[in-house]
């Protein structure tokens, strides 16, 4: 596969694990005052499991890519990546849609640093420029002394950064791990966790404050009625391909070029609240919309007219 082949195609994997990724979060936002966080990591992690299983089998025909060396780095990456989805979803269950996702976008920035400085990826001034004018358009969304910075902000910084780090774990395990090897450990993990909360928390005697934060972590358990069974597979459909793709994007490409594209996911949250949760952005919000997605762009536009992609020099297969 050639550098500019790569770069593409780690570029649309992006792209599509951030809309499935906003489907996520919508789900999961639209179940949170109902269900509690674990119920729900459950049944989309079963979900999850099955649409690998089902990827795998169609790729292999067998399951040797779930076979590993690196155990002890699937567990790290695991429990940071525990961390943040609880942090992120329990932030997300106290705040607006918008909001959440604005802060949540201090992500792309953490894994553009930290790959110039820990994975010597060469980072150019354009693409610093680029997300600079990407963060500059989250500051804006953030509207700073308006009152967003809450405990619920402070965990969805604390899942930020822990999502950066995981990210960047998967760019150093890519040459030996694949996308589905990659995935299928963080899966068992959320399933062994799940159960593990619903045997302690699951009859609701932790949960506290009804209206506190963290009610979302300690709700008891309920049977799901029939209306929301498409909306809970709809989650672990979205969990599973979101994670197939964004762990693609980062195998097949350096983490500067394709963190950028995660700005996408602003103007997603901005159609989606305003589509299912009513909320509809003001003017200053339509600047900070503009700065991301032109910020994600112009990268594109960039890299695609130059083609000046560091080759990853290892074997990527198809999804």
């Amino acid at each position: 596969m050639t550098p500019a082949r790569a770069a593409f195609l780690g570029i649309l994997c992006m792209i599509g694990g951030v809309f499935f990724g906003m489907v996520l979060d919508v789900s999961i936002k639209f179940l949170s005052s109902g269900y509690a966080l674990h119920q729900i990591i459950l049944i989309r992690t079963l979900v999850a499991i099955a649409v690998v299983i089902g990827v795998t089998l169609r790729q292999d025909g067998d399951f040797r890519q779930f076979r590993t060396r690196m155990i002890g780095a699937h567990l790290s990456r695991t429990l940071i990546v525990l961390v943040s989805n609880v942090a992120f979803f329990t932030g997300l269950a106290a705040l607006p849609l918008a909001d959440a996702l604005a802060i949540a976008f201090v992500a792309p920035l953490f894994i553009t640093a930290a790959s110039a400085l820990f994975l010597k990826e060469p980072v150019g001034p354009h693409r610093w420029g680029a997300v600079i004018a990407g963060m500059a358009g989250v500051v804006i969304m953030l509207r700073p002394g308006s009152g967003v910075i809450q405990p619920a902000a402070i965990l969805i910084l604390i899942a930020s950064l822990c999502y950066a780090a995981s990210q960047l774990m998967s760019r150093q395990m890519r040459a030996t791990e694949s996308t589905v090897t990659l995935n299928i450990y963080l899966h068992l993990a959320f399933l062994i966790t799940s159960l593990g909360m619903g045997l302690v928390a699951g009859d609701g005697h932790l949960m506290g404050d009804p209206q506190g934060v963290l009610a979302f972590l300690f709700r008891p358990w309920v049977w799901p009625p029939a209306a929301d069974w498409p909306i809970l597979i709809l989650v672990g459909v979205a969990v599973a391909v979101a994670g197939l793709l964004i762990s693609q994007a980062y195998r097949l490409a350096e983490a500067a070029l394709v963190a950028p594209f995660e700005y996408l996911g602003m103007p997603m949250a901005i159609l989606a609240g305003a589509l299912i949760f009513d909320t509809w952005p003001d003017r200053t919000a339509w600047v900070g919309i503009t700065l991301i997605c032109g910020a994600g762009l112009y990268t594109l536009w960039r890299e695609m007219r130059h083609s000046k992609v560091v080759d990853p020099a290892v074997p990527v297969g198809d999804i």
